[in-house]
């Protein structure tokens, strides 16, 4: 089933999120909406507060993303030996964050038709657990990592508008506050709440 998106201006969005358990009701059904929801909306990772559920959840898929590349734009962005990955992280916590730090652009469809240069790590080191609750340990690098990063900060409250400079942010002011009065329209379902703060 398909999930409404929540909009910048959503309170949940700046919360940081509660670790959950094997029982958590309906789990299951929602990574599998989650899914569907990201797909439909053709993106590449979804956090679960995003839909309203504020837990440590999010989904990544960089397959796509390596599928569109040619070789040497492939060879830029993805580490060696990656091709990209389908997979749902629980209770995630990066354990460790490399020193070489890149820039590149990051949206979010929680800020539709918007993008800005993020720098973040090249490589981290995150634990988490996967849908049947076994606990992995991954090392992850370039763009797979820039996009486990953007959903991890969702489970920390954070959005890529934090990390930008105020400037930044101002020249984005008036888009971004038709995106929180729900001035737009977007292909996928989203959840506006129409007032002026965010």
């Amino acid at each position: 089933m398909k999930l409404s998106i929540l909009s910048l201006g959503h309170v949940i969005l700046k919360e940081k999120c509660e670790n959950t358990t094997s029982d958590y009701p309906n789990l299951d059904q929602l990574i599998s909406n989650m899914w569907e929801t990201m797909q439909n909306a053709d993106g590449c990772g979804l956090a679960a507060s995003q839909v309203g559920v504020p837990i440590r959840l999010f989904i990544v898929d960089s397959t796509l993303n390596y599928e569109n590349l040619e070789e040497s734009e492939r060879q830029e962005y993805y580490d060696v030996n990656d091709k990209g990955i389908m997979e749902t992280f629980i209770n995630a916590q990066i354990i460790e964050r490399s020193e070489r730090c890149w820039d590149n652009n990051e949206g979010c469809l929680s800020i539709p038709d918007l993008s800005q240069s993020v720098n973040r790590p090249w490589t981290i080191t995150i634990e988490y657990f996967t849908p049947d609750f076994k606990k992995q340990v991954r090392i992850y690098s370039g763009a797979t990592a820039r996009i486990i990063q953007h959903e991890y900060d969702h489970t920390e409250g954070i959005l890529y508008l934090d990390h930008l400079k105020p400037l930044t942010k101002r020249l984005m002011e008036t888009k971004l506050k038709r995106i929180v009065k729900g001035q737009i329209k977007t292909k996928y379902p989203m959840k506006f709440i129409k007032n002026n703060s965010y």
